[in-house]
C-alpha cells in the first residue's frame, strides 16, 4: 500500500480550526485559518502559493459549485421572505391569531411553545418575533422574562433543525453530503436519506422540545428558574423592565395591519413547491432498479434545487401580497429584503468556509482538469489531503486481518462513538457559540470515520444503521445543545434581548434544564443505543425519565 502523502498532518487543518474556534470564538476566521494551514501542506510550505491556493483552489471553486450556489441562494431567499413577512405584519397577525389561547400561565407557556413550532423555518425569525411579540402576554400572566427566554430559545433552533423546510435544512444536508463526498462515488448513500433517518436519533433536540409542554402542563420548575418564577409571582421585578414594551410600541408608527394569511400563504407555498419538486426530481433521478418508495424517491431528489425554487415562490408570493394590499412601498420591500439578507449572511459565510475545508480534506479534484499524480493511490495530493483515508489507516485495521481482539476493539469503538460525537459537538458548540460552525467542522469527519468503523466491523454499511444514524444525529443535537448553553451564542443573545431579559439571567436559568435533557439523552439515549437498544424503546423511556425528574425536583411557584 502506498504511504499516505501527509500522514497525521492531514488532520492539522480541522484541528487548527477547532482549537482556534475555541480560543477566538470566531468560526469563519478559524475555518479560514485551517484552510490556509492545509494549503501550506499541499504547497510544501510556500506561504504566497498557499494564499493563492486558499483563494483559487479551495474557496472560489467551493463558492461557484452549482450545488453550493443553490444552497446559498435558498438561504438568502428564505431570509428575504422572512424579512418581507415580518415587515408586512404577517407574522404579527399569525401570532395574534393564536395568542388568545393564552388565558392562564399554563396556556401562555403552551401557546409560546405552539407558536415556536409554527415558526419552524428559521431560528432567528422565531427568536426575534416571538420574544418581542409575546412579552406583553407573558407579563400579563406573570410569566417571568427568564421563562419566556427559555421557551423561545429552546424551541427556535430545535424546530428549525428538524423541519424539512427551513434555513437550516439545506445547510445540514449539505454538511452530510460533504462527508459522503469524502468517501467517494462508490458509496451508495444519499445525504437527504441520512438526514431524515437521523431525526429520531437527535435525542437532545427532541427531548428539549418536549420538555417545554411537560413544564407547562405540570406547573413544575426547579433551580434558578423556579426562583425567577417565584420573584415574578411576587412582583419583585423592576417596573422599568415591564414598561419597555409600552415604550417600544409608542415608537412604532405606520405599522401595517397584522394579517395572518400574509405569513401563512408564503410559508405554505414554499412547503408545497419544495415537496412537489422533491417528488418530481426524486422520481426522475430514481434508479430504474429501485422500488419507487417514498424513501427511495426522497433519497434520489435534488434537495437544493427543490428548496431554492420553493423559497423563490414563497418570496414572490410574500412580495405580491404586500404590494397588492398596499402594505409596503417598493422601497420598503427592498429594505425588508435587505434586512432579511443581513440576518443570514453569517450562516452563508460559515457554510462556504466549512465546505471549502471539507473539500480540502477529501479526495476529489477541485476541477475536472485538475492536475493529478499518475499511477498513484492519491492522485490529487497536490490540493487534497485525503484525511478520510488516513483516518481509516490509522484508526482501523484491515478488514481482512481483523483478529478477535481487534474485533472487540471495533465493537467498543462503534458502541461509544455516538456518545463521543455528541460530547465533542457539545463542547465545540459551547466554546464557539455557533451550531452551524460546529456542524461544518465535525460532520464530514464524523461521517467518514463512522462509515469506516462500521465497514470494518460489519463488512458493509446500511443506510439505516443505528450507529450511523446516531452519530449524524449526535453532531446535529450536540451542536444545538452547546449553542443553548453558551453565553456567546447568537440565538442565546437574541433570545434574552428580544424577551427583555438579563442575558446572564437567561443563561443561568436555562442551563440546568439543558444539562438535564442532555444527561438523559446520553445515559438513556446514545449509550444504550450503542449496545443495541432500539431507538423506539429509548424515546419513551427518556420521556418518562424527564417526567420523573420534574416530579422529584420540581416545585410549583405557589408552594
Amino acid at each position: 500500500m502506498e504511504p499516505h502523502p501527509y500522514g497525521w498532518l492531514s488532520l492539522a487543518p480541522p484541528l487548527v480550526a477547532i482549537v482556534l474556534a475555541i480560543a477566538t470564538r470566531r468560526a469563519v476566521l478559524s475555518l479560514l485559518a485551517g484552510i490556509f494551514c492545509g494549503a501550506l501542506l499541499t504547497t510544501g510550505g510556500q506561504p504566497f502559493e498557499a494564499l493563492y491556493d486558499t483563494c483559487e483552489v479551495h474557496l472560489w471553486p467551493t463558492f461557484t459549485d452549482p450545488g453550493k450556489l443553490r444552497v446559498f441562494c435558498f438561504t438568502m431567499l428564505m431570509g428575504s421572505m422572512i424579512g418581507v413577512i415580518c415587515r408586512s405584519g404577517g407574522m404579527q397577525g399569525l401570532i395574534g391569531l393564536i395568542s388568545p389561547l393564552a388565558k392562564t400561565r399554563r396556556g401562555g407557556q403552551l401557546t409560546t411553545w405552539l407558536l415556536g413550532l409554527v415558526v419552524f423555518f428559521d431560528d432567528y425569525a422565531n427568536t426575534m418575533l416571538l420574544g418581542s411579540t409575546l412579552r406583553p402576554v407573558c407579563d400579563r400572566l406573570k410569566i417571568s422574562r427568564e421563562k419566556l427566554a427559555y421557551l423561545v430559545d429552546s424551541t427556535a433552533a430545535p424546530v428549525a433543525g428538524l423541519a424539512l423546510v427551513s434555513t437550516w435544512v439545506a445547510v445540514e444536508i449539505d454538511y452530510v453530503r460533504e462527508g459522503l463526498d469524502i468517501l467517494g462515488p462508490t458509496v451508495e448513500l444519499a445525504a437527504i436519506d441520512l438526514f431524515v433517518g437521523s431525526i429520531p436519533y437527535r435525542f437532545y433536540v427532541l427531548m428539549a422540545l418536549l420538555m417545554i409542554p411537560m413544564i407547562a402542563l405540570t406547573g413544575l420548575d426547579f433551580g434558578p428558574m423556579l426562583q425567577a418564577e417565584q420573584r415574578r409571582a411576587r412582583d419583585e421585578v423592576d417596573a422599568e423592565v415591564l414598561e419597555d414594551d409600552l415604550m417600544s410600541q409608542h415608537g412604532q408608527e405606520n405599522t401595517p395591519p397584522a394579517r395572518w394569511f400574509n405569513a401563512v400563504l408564503p410559508i405554505v407555498a414554499t412547503l408545497a413547491v419544495t415537496m412537489l419538486l422533491l417528488y418530481v426530481t426524486g422520481k426522475r433521478g430514481l434508479n430504474p432498479e429501485s422500488e419507487p418508495t417514498l424513501r427511495n424517491i426522497l433519497g434520489s431528489a435534488e434537495s437544493s434545487l427543490s428548496l431554492q425554487y420553493g423559497a423563490l415562490v414563497g418570496l414572490a408570493l410574500a412580495v405580491t401580497l404586500a404590494r397588492a394590499q398596499q402594505l409596503l412601498t417598493s422601497k420598503e420591500i427592498v429594505d425588508a429584503i435587505v434586512g432579511g439578507l443581513r440576518v443570514v449572511v453569517p450562516a452563508i459565510l460559515i457554510l462556504w468556509s466549512a465546505g471549502a475545508m471539507s473539500r480540502m480534506t477529501s479526495s476529489t479534484p477541485y476541477t475536472p482538469k485538475a492536475e493529478a499524480v499518475a499511477d498513484s493511490q492519491y492522485p490529487y495530493q497536490g490540493h487534497r489531503l485525503y484525511t478520510g483515508e488516513y483516518l481509516k489507516q490509522a484508526v482501523l485495521p484491515d478488514a481482512d486481518e481483523v483478529t478477535d481482539g481487534e474485533s472487540t476493539t471495533l465493537d467498543r469503538t462503534a458502541q461509544l462513538l455516538p456518545t463521543a460525537v455528541f460530547l465533542l459537538a457539545a463542547v465545540l458548540s459551547f466554546s464557539t457559540g455557533t451550531s452551524f460552525g460546529t456542524m461544518g467542522i465535525l460532520m464530514p469527519m464524523v461521517v467518514t470515520l463512522t462509515h469506516a468503523v462500521l465497514l470494518a466491523r460489519n463488512g458493509s454499511v446500511l443506510a439505516d444503521d443505528p450507529i450511523l444514524m446516531a452519530c449524524i444525529g449526535s453532531v446535529l443535537a450536540g451542536a444545538i445543545f452547546g449553542d443553548h448553553c453558551s453565553p456567546i451564542s447568537d440565538t442565546t443573545i437574541l433570545s434574552s434581548q428580544s424577551c427583555g431579559c438579563d442575558h446572564i439571567a437567561h443563561v443561568v436559568t436555562q442551563l440546568p434544564y439543558a444539562l438535564t435533557v442532555a444527561a438523559v439523552g446520553v445515559l438513556l439515549g446514545t449509550l444504550p443505543l450503542g449496545w443495541g437498544v432500539s431507538v423506539w424503546v429509548l424515546l419513551p423511556v427518556q420521556l418518562a425519565s424527564l417526567v420523573l425528574v420534574l416530579a422529584l425536583f420540581g416545585r410549583r411557584i405557589d408552594t
